[in-house]
This record gives C-alpha cells, sequence and structure tokens, in this order.
C-alpha cells in the first residue's frame, strides 16, 4: 500500500499546544497539515504510526530575532526552529533563502525586515566598514521616512526595524535617529500595513520607542533596572518584548556559548561556521554598560504584569548560532520566572500571533505540521527541549 506523502501518526506522548501542556494524546498529520489529535485516533490507510511514548511533542519553534547568512536557515531546522523572523539583512540575500526555503525542506521558513532604518553611521554600519555587510541605505530625518519604508515594502520587507543605539551598552559611540524619524517610520510603515519593531538597548531608548507606537521591541535593556515609567507606558501600549537575554550574557561578558557548543545534545548539529559563532566573545568597548541581571529581573516583572514576550536570540552575533542558541533563551526565560509553559509558548504561540502567522506556531486541527518531538517532558525540566528527537517542517521529516 502507498504510503500518503507528509502524513504520519505520533502516538503516546504528551503534548504542548502553544499555549498548555496536554496528557498523553495521538496527533494526526495529514499530508502536511495538522487533522486531530485525541486520547485516541486510528491511523488512516497509508499513515505510518510514530511511538513517541516518554516523548513531547512541541509546534515547531520560532527565533522571533535573528540575521540569516546562507545556510543557517539549515542550521535552525536541526536544532527544532522550524521559522525564523530576520531582523536585518540584505534583501536580495533574503530573497534567495526565502526561495530555497520553499523547497528545500532542510530549511526553515523564512519572515524578514530586510534592511532596517538606522541614522547615517548609526549601528550597524561598522559592520559595513569590517566587510560582514553590504552598504545600505540610512534615514538622515523625518521627511525620508515615507521613502525608506515605500523602498523597504518594495524589496519584500515584511515588517520594518528601527534602530536606536547610541553605543551605551556596547562601548561603541555611534549617532541615532532622531525622535522625530522615528515616529515618522513607524507612521509611514503603519500606513502600509507593517509591523515595526525596536531596536533598543538602553531603557530611555526603549521609553522613546513606546511613546512613538512601535509594536515591539527587539531587545530588552539592561543598562539599568525597569522604572515605574517604562512599565506603565508598555502596558499602556500592549508592545511585545523579544529579550534576548542568550545575546544579552555575551554582550555583558557573560557569554553562554561555551557551555552550548559543549552541549551533548546540541553541540553535534553544529556545523564549523555556527560553533565558531557560539565561541566568539562580543567585542565590547570601554566603559560598555550592560549588565544581564537588570535584563533577567525586568523579565520576570514583564511577565507577572501580562506583556506579551517572544523568545528569539539575535543569532548571528557574537556567542550565539542559529537553533542552538533558542534552546538556551528558553532556560533563562525560565530561569528569570517563566513557567515552562510561559516560556514555550514565548517561542511558538506568541511570535506567531504577534506577527501574524496564523497558520502555525499552535497544534490545532488545519495548521501547518510544524513539529518538534522531544524525549522527556520540558514541562519539568525545560533543558529537555535539547533531547530532540525528530523535527517535521509541514510534514516533512527534517531529522
Amino acid at each position: 500500500m502507498a504510503l500518503l506523502p507528509d502524513s504520519f501518526l505520533i502516538v503516546g506522548a504528551k503534548l504542548f499546544d502553544g499555549h498548555r501542556f496536554l496528557p498523553r494524546s495521538c496527533l494526526l498529520v495529514i499530508e502536511g497539515r495538522i487533522a486531530a489529535l485525541d486520547v485516541r485516533l486510528t491511523p488512516p490507510a497509508g499513515v505510518p504510526v510514530v511511538e513517541a511514548r516518554g516523548g513531547t511533542v512541541l509546534p515547531g519553534l520560532i527565533d522571533a530575532h535573528v540575521h540569516v547568512f546562507p545556510g543557517t536557515l539549515q542550521a535552525a531546522l536541526r536544532s527544532g526552529v522550524t521559522t525564523e523572523l530576520d531582523m536585518f539583512a540584505d534583501p536580495s540575500l533574503v530573497e534567495s533563502l526565502r526561495q530555497q526555503a520553499s523547497s528545500d525542506p532542510s530549511a526553515a521558513d523564512l519572515r524578514s525586515a530586510g534592511i532596517g532604518a538606522t541614522a547615517p553611521g548609526g549601528h550597524p554600519t561598522r559592520l559595513v566598514q569590517q566587510g560582514l555587510l553590504a552598504p545600505f541605505p540610512t534615514v538622515a530625518g523625518p521627511e525620508q521616512a515615507e521613502a525608506f519604508v515605500a523602498a523597504r515594502v518594495a524589496e519584500g520587507s515584511q515588517f520594518l526595524k528601527v534602530i536606536l543605539e547610541d553605543g551605551t551598552t556596547t562601548g561603541h559611540p555611534c549617532p541615532t535617529l532622531t525622535v522625530d524619524t522615528v515616529r515618522a517610520l513607524v507612521q509611514a510603515a503603519h500606513a502600509q500595513g507593517l509591523l515595526v519593531v525596536a531596536h533598543t538597548l538602553t531603557q530611555a531608548h526603549a521609553l522613546v520607542a513606546v511613546s512613538t507606537g512601535v509594536d515591539g521591541l527587539a531587545h530588552l535593556f539592561l543598562d539599568e533596572p525597569l522604572s515605574p515609567q517604562f512599565l506603565d507606558a508598555a502596558v499602556q501600549r500592549d508592545v511585545f518584548v523579544i529579550p534576548t537575554l542568550t545575546s544579552l550574557a555575551a554582550r555583558a561578558g557573560r557569554s553562554r556559548g561555551h557551555a552550548l557548543a559543549a552541549d551533548p545534545h546540541l553541540g553535534p548539529a553544529l556545523d564549523p561556521r555556527q560553533r565558531a559563532m557560539l565561541e566568539m566573545d562580543f567585542p565590547g568597548g570601554p566603559g560598555a554598560l550592560a549588565d544581564l541581571n537588570h535584563a533577567m529581573s525586568t523579565v520576570a516583572q514583564l511577565h507577572r504584569v501580562g506583556l506579551r514576550l517572544l523568545a528569539g536570540t539575535d543569532a548571528s552575533s557574537p556567542g550565539t548560532a542559529h537553533g542552538v542558541s533558542l534552546h538556551d533563551e528558553l532556560h533563562l526565560l525560565v530561569q528569570a520566572g517563566l513557567p515552562s509553559a510561559a516560556a514555550l509558548a514565548a517561542a511558538t504561540s506568541a511570535p506567531a500571533a504577534a506577527f501574524g502567522l496564523a497558520d502555525r506556531g499552535t497544534i490545532a486541527p488545519g495548521m501547518r505540521a510544524d513539529l518538534v518531538l522531544v524525549q522527556g517532558d520540558p514541562e519539568r525540566d525545560i533543558t529537555q527541549t535539547r533531547n530532540l528527537a525528530e523535527v517535521w517542517r509541514t510534514g516533512r521529516r527534517a531529522t
């Protein structure tokens, strides 16, 4: 009997549906879509059975902050990340990788901001000088905002990133966008139907970004403790926050990359380039104000008031790697005080909802069969997400 393509029945596993853990259940996938889940299901003709007793099935993980390069989508999928949200990349590269991902079952899916909005000479133009990025357009003032956004839309950007960065936390001073320019960019992007995410690493810049109407923050600040002023503004505006704790740890001189590279579950999946990035120290300059403890404490307080938290890694930055670092981000979110279910929601249903990815992020009939099977129970021990048994993207086995 011929097997149905991209179809299977998982039996015996615990489930995390994107919001909560469910007891041992069966999950039926037919031709790349979730067809049913129940305590008992009988496999239709031509559908193989995956015995998963002792394991847990999760929605495919979503990394809400990365920077893509050739090979990184494959690295992500090997570690259970089925979708990556890129926050700054050359649009020609993005288009090439997006086309590749559409036909390559070994690559994660991709959404991208393309070129982010920054001031002339602002972050990350230093990377252009180092030969790590191609030259890109900048925004000198609010009068250029509408044309800049229109150009990004024409290039295929799916959201806009604005960059408020003066080097306070890195020790590398640089110019940054004015408040009026950020506000004009936000208005122009929203008029085009684009979500706006702000790069901020200080609380002062985070407050500016929130006041201009951005939808979310691409990092959490790490220069000082959370203030009531920021907390009130963030709650009132209902912004989401992508803490990127694993990247902030590297910025604060507490990189977790070497430990991840040595992890017996994650280490073997690393290619040489990803291993080198994990083991690279962040090149901070003198006088950098960066304290991971501030960020960890702030995460706990934001969670307590119900602010939306999305898991992201800033992968391709020093001390991180695509795919594997998201498992560390989950661990750090739990260490900061989130229950396992909330941490996993931050890497599944929350980014899917925030970025309008209506076909993924949860396990429910009709959704894409982007799935991860891990051995063990991440509800009890979040590090069990590292013990990958199977990864599927639209029902196709990737491992």
